[in-house]
């Protein structure tokens, strides 16, 4: 009897994609408000297009000043957009900021004169996921596209030598077979991989030496980097489609508008589990949307790192103004090994404190942290301490024993 199969496909796009280049100024901009007063209300947005930026957005802030102009250069100049033929220069754009003051309206349901009881910043549900398809415990397809982009942006940056017409645009996309019946994956099916490059020959010379080069160059030194499990998923019967179109040298925000918080899905799971329409880029901790979807990352990825469930969606939902959650769910897709999802979920609830101040202060989150989670994703990324702060510390297991002991594992 033959196996049944299907296919799941997840994409993911560069730092100098349009829509990242908008989230990075975003973050970096709250970076800088965190740096000078970590009690910081920031919810800024960022518009990026040929030879504009347009900032704009709310921000209450005490004493701290930011450049805008200065930041949104240097964040522009570290991607790479540093020449003038790409459409969309550093040194030359324009920077236009329209930010002003936050709603009164909001900072009197987030701010308490008992800093626990803080409001959420807005309602809404937000989502985590966590399965077993990779160490990280994310979805393989997402995972290789980050991984594919990331691997490309350095040689880019430190091997220019091997590829070197690339510019600083480009989109990932993996098609994985899985088992119908276990849900494990069986092999990468498809690869697409779209990047910008210099016009350095005619259209079917540049298209060949590219293709030539991700084949390889690109794709040997993507596997090596693998972990031994998942590099063993690439056969010789891989589907892939280099540059589809033939020739990609318009890109960046000369080629397409890019706007923060267009992205939530690439920032996310891939499509996998659940998103609850938040997004996360230019975003203080007092916004739910951002950190409850990293405790919710978080409180899922510990739960099946414990062994409680193979896979696992865990929702939390808050009123704005609110501090406790209006509702926790978990499901594990028949997965679980500790009972029915509803006994988890009080479980979880009795665990973990999942007022906004209370996840803040667990992961760290008024510490300007965010720049580096807005390429490549917000989960799956590995924590690190730099500086003194913690960055990506909803990725860390470290409540993997005090859930063995409540679910008797």
């Amino acid at each position: 009897m033959e196996k049944k199969t299907y296919l799941f496909t997840s994409e993911s796009v560069s730092e100098g994609h349009p829509d990242k280049v908008a989230d990075q100024i975003s973050d970096a901009i709250l970076d800088e408000f965190l740096r000078q007063d970590p009690e910081s209300k920031v919810a800024c947005e960022t518009f990026c297009t040929s030879g504009l930026v347009i900032v704009g957005g709310e921000v209450s802030s005490e004493n701290a000043y930011v450049d805008i102009d200065k930041v949104a250069r240097g964040v522009i100049s570290r991607i790479g957009y540093t020449k003038a033929e790409y459409g969309f220069d550093a040194s030359s754009c324009g920077i236009i900021s329209t930010i002003h003051e936050q709603s009164a309206d909001i900072h009197r349901g987030v701010v308490r004169e008992q800093p626990e009881e803080q409001g959420a910043g807005d309602q809404g549900m937000m989502f985590g996921y966590a399965c077993t398809d990779t160490e990280e415990y994310m979805p393989l397809p997402l995972y290789l596209s980050h991984y594919l982009l990331h691997t490309l942006a350095d040689i880019r940056h430190n091997h220019a030598e091997l590829m070197p017409y690339l510019r600083p645009d480009a989109k990932a996309q993996f098609t994985i077979e899985y088992d119908a019946g276990t849900h494990k994956p069986l092999r990468v099916h498809t690869i697409v991989l779209s990047t910008q490059h210099d016009d350095f020959d005619t259209d079917e010379r540049m298209h060949e030496r590219i293709e030539a080069d991700v084949r390889n160059v690109l794709l040997p030194r993507f596997i090596g980097l693998l972990p031994e499990q998942t590099a063993a998923l690439f056969g010789d019967n891989i589907v892939l489609h280099v540059n589809p179109t033939g020739k990609f040298v318009i890109g960046g925000p000369a080629g397409d508008t890019g706007l923060t918080g267009r992205k939530i899905i690439v920032d996310t799971y891939g499509g996998r589990g659940a998103h609850g329409g938040g997004a996360f880029s230019g975003k203080d901790p007092s916004k739910v949307d951002r950190s409850a979807a990293y405790a919710a990352r978080y409180i899922a990825k510990n739960l099946v790192a414990a062994g409680v469930a193979d896979e696992c969606l865990v929702q939390i939902a808050y009123a704005i103004g609110v501090a406790r959650p209006v509702s926790v769910y978990v499901n594990t897709y028949g997965t679980s090994r500790c009972g029915d999802d509803s006994t988890i979920a009080q479980k979880v609830s009795e665990l973990f404190d999942l007022r906004p101040a209370a996840i803040v202060a667990r992961f760290g989150l008024k510490a300007p942290i965010y720049e580096p989670t807005a390429a490549y994703g917000h989960m799956g990324r590995t924590p690190f301490v730099r500086d003194g702060l913690q960055f990506f510390g909803w990725e860390k297991l470290d409540s993997v024993p005090v859930i063995k002991k409540t679910f008797g594992i």
